[in-house]
């Protein structure tokens, strides 16, 4: 019984997953234009994840790695330093409506 219980803490995650990031990958993705293959040459990920993954990602059956998510908030900034990675992950935020964007405006 011991053992059962300790095998039903560990998957049970505290962290509260972002209930908008599948939605706001996938309108990243087609507010650049890109097919999903293209997408992954685009963020420069092409050593660490292939095309199925971003599939993945849009449909919520798994989440970024930090750097990842870092690639895409780079990605919709014009100054490609990342400032829209908060509008990404939390869920009270919307994306740019035009990316790439300008964080200053």
């Amino acid at each position: 019984m011991a053992g059962k219980l300790k095998s039903e803490t560990r998957s049970r995650s505290k962290r509260r997953k972002p209930l908008r990031l599948a939605e706001k990958l996938t309108s990243i993705r087609v507010k650049l234009g890109m097919s999903q293959g293209a997408l992954v040459r685009h963020l420069g990920l092409e050593e660490l994840i292939e095309r199925d993954y971003i599939s993945k990602f849009e449909r919520g059956i798994l989440e970024p790695t930090l750097d990842v998510l870092l690639a895409y908030a780079r990605a919709i900034s014009t100054t490609g330093r990342g400032e829209f990675l908060e509008a990404i992950i939390d869920d009270k935020l919307n994306l740019p409506a035009k990316i790439p964007a300008d964080p200053r405006r």
